[in-house]
């Protein structure tokens, strides 16, 4: 198992420990086990002037899996892009052409009461975001700043996709409803976009290979609407770059708190991505105050995806719902009653847990 860590900047460091720590608690020390790990983003540009240094691409290249803490620092909008240690993501999914990423939304039952919403419209909550990771406008060209006619500056950018591209993640979205509750509700903006129009297309095409998957459509200014009054209607949502990044964010405070979702980027084949939805959150970085959890099922999902062992990614999903049942909070979902805790004695809670259910 050759496994790229990538902790990159403020709290990815932290609680990409605790992810460790926990894979670690669950393999065992028998484990044929091969953690490299290398520098990205702000941390990148310290060891190498690069976010994203070609020694790391190369240790990327050559693992079966990359788990990813955060990437970024204060002021990284100024930089420019080629340099700017929270673009060095996106290089190295563009890179790998990892274009499919799960994002799961779920809210443990113990956690109900940390959510803003009412208990009714989110218990038992649990649907797929799946965002395409290569296209639209985070990579669509030209881009840039420019001096217009009116001799004022103007910022433009270029949503852009391509029909196969779209193919590609809309085969991935029905394939995992098959496993799931066979519907996908696909957002788009097709009244405004063409870009739009062509993604609605090309999906409700793809579709049609998927009888038994039920297809819907939403703009995304209404899918925003309903995943907050109505969530628990949807299974699985497929979506654009920037469609995706955005509502899954929104989804977050569904379960309680940014801290507690996981995602798994995959490519063509088993090689993925896995990494927390939150992002460095340099305010409390290095305060041992941020919450590992996202990260440590972030890990589970590349023990289920990558390595195939379903056994063990149950084990810690197991072990984080024993430690919250248990009462065991970061500041993030504290709640009355509870015991506040730091990152790592999370980190440690949940690794006990998992050993104790050898």
């Amino acid at each position: 198992m050759k496994i790229a860590v990538m902790p990159g900047d403020g709290i990815g460091k932290e609680v990409t420990a605790q992810a460790v720590k926990v894979l670690h608690a669950v393999l065992g020390s028998s484990a044929n086990l091969e953690l490299v790990e290398a520098a990205i983003g702000g941390a990148g540009v310290e060891a190498a002037g690069d976010p994203l240094p070609a020694a790391t691409s190369e240790i990327a290249r050559k693992a079966d899996a990359i788990l990813f803490g955060a990437a970024g620092i204060p002021g990284d909008e100024a930089i420019p892009y080629a340099m700017r240690p929270g673009a060095s993501l996106l290089r190295l999914r563009k890179e790998l052409e990892i274009f499919a990423n799960f994002r799961p939304v779920f809210l443990f039952p113990e956690l109900i009461d940390a959510s803003t919403l009412k208990p009714e419209v989110i218990e038992g909550l649990d649907l797929l975001i799946m965002r395409e990771l290569n296209g639209d406008a985070y990579f669509g060209e030209p881009r840039g700043i420019r001096v217009n006619e009116k001799g004022e500056r103007e910022g433009y950018n270029t949503m852009r996709y391509s029909e196969s591209e779209v193919e590609r993640i809309a085969h991935v979205a029905f394939k995992a409803a098959r496993g799931r509750r066979r519907k996908v509700c696909s957002v788009e903006k097709a009244n405004v976009l063409e870009v739009g129009q062509l993604w609605r297309e090309v999906v409700t095409n793809v579709g049609k290979e998927y009888p038994d998957v039920e297809l819907t459509h939403l703009f995304v200014d209404a899918a925003a609407m309903m995943l907050m009054r109505n969530p628990k209607q949807f299974d699985v949502m497929v979506t654009g770059n920037i469609f995706g990044d955005i509502l899954s964010d929104a989804a977050a405070m569904l379960t309680g708190s940014i801290g507690m979702l996981p995602s798994a980027s995959l490519s063509y084949g088993q090689k993925g991505l896995y990494e927390p939805v939150h992002g460095t959150a340099p305010d409390i970085a290095g305060k041992n105050l941020a919450n590992p959890i996202a990260s440590i099922l972030s890990m589970a999902m590349m023990l289920r995806y990558t390595f195939n062992q379903t056994a063990n990614a149950d084990r810690v999903e197991a072990a984080v719902r024993a430690v919250l049942a248990e009462g065991y909070r970061t500041p993030d979902i504290m709640q009355p009653g509870c015991q506040r805790v730091g990152t790592e004695e999370m980190g440690d809670a949940v690794a006990m847990a998992v050993k104790k259910s050898r």
